[in-house]
């Protein structure tokens, strides 16, 4: 039991019924704990929890004790950047981090020249922390009656509302391997429960290959802002990865964690009732070359598995579909299910899968589920993919550049592979462009060359709105 005395609660959002871990928010409550005067616990905050409920939590958990709060992997949820606007308000220390907390703290790129844009949460929070976890624990030690504005990875605003940022440091091997699984909280009756996961994740890469360079592309209008009889216009723009991923922007590619680490992550898995190591998500957007490796630090650490997940992208599974069918040999030898739980296809369209910048075509994605289907009957039992058995593959729709003659080209292609049979998700996502993405950039070329605005919802930008509503 932490017997530490001063407390911080990491808020993040999180899925009501749902039972799975969260790498990045309860890594860094583990490297608090570890190396800070602090005690760290994840509250996962789901859509469903009041927030009187919520506050009532936090005033009996925190006691007298000043609130000290971390908001990470919030999902632009506006209500829960509206409650670290109350806490700062009523004297809270409130800390944004995680994802794109640097671009969300900011606000969207030239604000402060078009009201219209997203203006950032720079309100909302003391400080915004952008980088590795560990950048905290100068900060917890030194005190916030200091000035943090010249630590690293501190976003900060001073009383002129001029925002100053410190570059953050590099990622680290030492800070990328212990995590306890057992930090993580629910609300229930006005106070935090403990969540007993049943899912986690290992970080295995940061970032992802496609978006180690910038590529020079073209983005065609939305289909509504087309003219009949001209050209289709289209706007040019230098992009790394895919021009929705907003990760891709923010992280890039920087490459893979150590073997120490990976093993010292697979120890940490908590295990399921026949002492296995419970089913993990490997973080890794190009698993298959070494995928084989996890069975090998496995042995030598004594340990058994039960199941890895695998998000990855079309062209990825093509190019290591033997790496593949080796490590199922292995896995089958050792009754490890390997699932396939969300590959990237995103469209069966060529246009629309260019307009993503997703490098593969439709020909590539529908290449991939050949190689799956024909693994999965050698396979069975070892090799998931289905819906049914917990897979949700990418498929991106509405997009903007939806119409008639596109929509019967992807239904064709879903009739003829039978697609819905098990390969697409039971609901597609509506494209999603958040504020700091390359999308986002197509759209404020467009505003700017068209003289209209599009609504901004939170942290995103909604698309779906026609030219007619926003001429100015």
């Amino acid at each position: 039991m932490n017997k530490k005395s001063n407390k911080l609660v990491i808020l993040t959002s999180y899925f009501k019924e749902e039972s799975y871990g969260l790498l990045g928010p309860q890594m860094a409550a583990t490297i608090i704990n570890a190396h800070t005067p602090f005690k760290a616990i994840v509250v996962g905050v789901t859509h469903e929890d009041d927030p009187r409920d919520l506050k009532s939590a936090l005033n009996h958990y925190f006691g007298d004790q000043q609130k000290l709060l971390g908001f990470s992997s919030l999902g632009g949820r506006p209500d829960l950047f509206d409650l670290a606007r109350v806490l700062k308000q009523e004297g809270a220390v409130t800390i944004l981090a995680g994802p794109q907390a640097g671009p969300d703290y900011k606000g969207e790129f030239e604000w402060q020249s078009y009201s219209h844009r997203f203006k950032g949460v720079s309100d909302c929070f003391s400080f915004a922390l952008h980088g590795p976890a560990q950048q905290i624990i100068p900060i917890l030690s030194s005190g916030f009656d200091k000035d943090i504005s010249r630590f690293a990875g501190v976003l900060s605003q001073d009383i002129n509302g001029q925002i100053s940022e410190i570059p953050s440091i590099a990622w680290d091997d030492a800070y990328l391997s212990d995590v306890d699984w057992q930090t993580l909280y629910g609300l229930k009756n006005k106070s935090f429960k403990p969540l007993k996961i049943t899912t986690a994740q290992v970080l295995q890469q940061i970032g992802c290959q496609h978006a180690a360079r910038p590529k020079k592309i073209c983005i065609d209008y939305p289909w509504a802002m087309q003219k009949k009889g001209v050209k289709p216009a289209f706007v040019t723009l230098y992009q790394q990865g895919c021009s929705f991923c907003d990760v891709a922007k923010d992280k890039g590619y920087l490459g893979g964690v150590s073997d120490e680490a990976l093993k010292t992550q697979l120890l940490c898995l908590p295990e399921d009732a026949e002492g296995r190591k419970i089913p993990f998500e490997l973080i890794n957007e190009s698993p298959l070359p070494k995928l084989s490796k996890i069975f090998k630090l496995a042995e030598e650490s004594g340990i058994q598995l039960s199941q890895i997940n695998l998000t990855l992208r079309a062209d990825y599974l093509i190019k290591g579909i033997k790496s593949l069918e080796e490590t199922l040999e292995i896995a089958a030898k050792k009754n490890v299910r390997i699932l396939l739980s969300s590959i990237g296809f995103e469209s069966f369209d060529d246009t629309i899968l260019k307009n993503l910048n997703k490098g593969i075509d439709k020909q590539t994605n529908l290449d991939a589920i050949k190689a799956i289907r024909k693994l999965k009957s050698r396979y069975p039992a070892h090799l998931g993919y289905l819906k049914e058995e917990g897979a949700n593959n990418g498929f991106i729709h509405p997009t903007p550049w939806d119409n008639k003659q596109i929509s019967h080209g992807i239904n064709k292609v879903i009739s003829m592979y039978q697609l819905s049979h098990d390969i697409l998700p039971r609901h597609s996502t509506p494209l999603i462009i958040h504020h700091a993405s390359g999308l986002a950039d197509w759209i404020r070329e467009i505003e700017v060359e068209e003289n209209i605005q599009f609504q901004r919802v939170g942290t995103t930008i909604g698309w779906w709105q026609s030219k007619e509503e926003f001429l100015l």
